[in-house]
Order: structure tokens, then C-alpha cells, then sequence
């Protein structure tokens, strides 16, 4: 089994016209775990649900968990990939454990006759462990916080034991210390799974967890630099990409922006 998870080349993607994505290349291997980085229309979200089999490009090639776009049943792969989206839409006020049970249905509401096995219970029981919501396993989604909610997310999407995991701003409208608790559950997730591979989409730094170890930074759809996340996410490299100045640091692992001063 290869360890690429995802090998994007030369993607373009272009909607009435316009190219919100081009000239793109990435790849993404077992352990990495990459941030997409950015300033609003830069492209991050479009390049996201391409590498989730949810958007086409319109030209090059891309390949996940060792299919190729436009060759594969994109239903049958999308249930290879973890996604979490602080978005999901939720049709019935399910518990948290009913909502991590459809990660193995890849449906946003339980499936009628559908009855998860004594093993599938626990499985999804052992995940509400490891995200802290033992304690809340019955509780109904209108009544979690959005911190919970992230959180219930992340192990719903691991219930189909991917390979791979998408989030899309899983930081998105948390206050500080919900933030903060969400970020040590995806650090210890990557560190219980060391073979898994990430890809994060986000706009602030804050947001980016400690064991991030790659970096895009995209740019009016093209991307503008791209490696360790060391070397990319620079005062100059993240400046040059938002037009902005900004001062970057990291501190115990974490980052964080200001505006440079003169």
C-alpha cells in the first residue's frame, strides 16, 4: 500500500469563466498534516472539497487514497475519507453517539431499518472517549455547544477508520477555550493515529494545531508557497500572501500573527 494519500497535479478549477484554482500541485502522505492557508477567495475551500471528491477540477489530475478523479465512484471513495465541517447540517436533534453512528453511513440523519452492531456501538463509544463527551454521549445536538459539536465531528468522521481527514475551519466560531480544547483533541487524535493524514483548511494561525507539519499558502487560486511548516509559514512567506505585514511566530509549538510594525 502507498503511502501518497492524495497526489493533485496541475488542477484547475474554473466556474463561469473565472479560475478560482489553477496551476495547483500536492501531495499529501500517511503522517502529514497540512494546512491550507489564506486570505478570503484564495481558493482553500475549492481546492479542499476537490481533495474530498465533493468538487471536480476542470483540468489536471488528482488522485485519493489511489483513485483518480473521474474514474471512481466518488460515493464509495467519500466513504474513505474522515470530513469534518463545524457546517454539518443536522436534520433530526440526534444524540452525540446517533451522530457519531452515521460516520459509517455517511448520511447527515440515521438510516431507517439500519441498526449498528454491537461492535459498531462500541466503536463509536471508544471515539466519544477519546474526544471527551462520554459524559454528553445522550445529549441532543440542539443542546451541545459548538465546541462539542466540532468535537463530536472529529469522531463520527473516524468511524469509518480513514485513512484521511478533511477539516474545513473546525476552529470556526469557538470561543478561546473551546478552541483551545478542540486543537489538543486533533493533536492527540494525530498522535493515537500516527499513520493518518490531514488536510486543514483555516484563516487564522490560532487555529492551526500543534502537530501541524505542512503548510500551503494559496493566493488569488494559485499557490505561493508550499512545505514543511516551518519554512512556510514565514512573516514574509503568510505577508506576501494576504498583502498585509505581519509579524509570525511560534511558541510551544503553536502560532501566532500580529502586524509588523516599522
Amino acid at each position: 500500500m502507498t503511502d501518497v494519500l492524495i497526489r493533485a497535479t496541475g488542477v484547475r478549477v474554473t466556474r463561469s469563466g473565472r479560475d478560482l484554482l489553477h496551476d495547483v500541485d500536492l501531495t499529501v502522505r500517511s503522517g502529514e498534516h497540512w494546512a491550507l492557508l489564506g486570505p478570503n477567495g484564495a481558493g482553500k475551500s475549492t481546492l479542499l472539497a476537490v481533495l474530498g471528491a465533493t468538487g471536480h477540477p476542470s483540468a489536471g489530475t488528482v488522485e485519493v487514497l489511489g483513485e483518480r478523479l473521474g474514474r471512481v465512484d466518488v460515493r464509495a471513495l467519500r466513504e474513505r475519507i474522515g470530513h469534518v465541517d463545524p457546517r454539518h447540517r443536522m436534520l433530526s436533534p440526534l444524540t452525540v453517539a446517533e451522530t457519531v453512528l452515521t460516520g459509517l453511513t455517511g448520511t447527515t440523519d440515521l438510516m431507517m431499518r439500519w441498526e449498528p452492531t454491537a461492535a459498531e456501538v462500541a466503536r463509536a463509544d471508544e471515539h466519544i472517549a477519546a474526544v471527551a463527551l462520554t459524559a454528553r454521549r445522550d445529549a441532543r445536538w440542539p443542546v451541545l455547544s459548538q465546541g462539542e459539536r466540532g468535537r463530536a465531528l472529529i469522531a463520527r468522521a473516524l468511524m469509518s477508520e480513514p485513512r484521511l481527514l478533511l477539516l474545513d475551519e473546525p476552529a470556526t466560531g469557538l470561543d478561546v477555550a473551546a478552541r483551545e480544547h478542540l486543537l489538543e483533541t486533533v493533536d492527540a487524535l494525530r498522535e493515537r493515529h500516527p499513520d493518518l493524514g490531514s488536510v486543514m483548511v483555516t484563516h487564522h494561525l490560532e487555529d492551526l494545531p500543534a502537530s501541524t507539519s505542512h503548510a500551503m499558502l494559496l493566493r488569488d487560486g494559485a499557490a505561493v508557497a508550499q512545505g514543511s511548516a516551518d519554512a512556510v509559514i514565514t512573516s514574509a512567506a503568510v505577508s506576501d500572501a494576504f498583502d498585509f505585514p505581519l509579524t509570525i511566530e511560534r511558541t510551544d509549538g503553536r502560532w501566532h500573527a500580529r502586524r509588523a510594525t516599522r
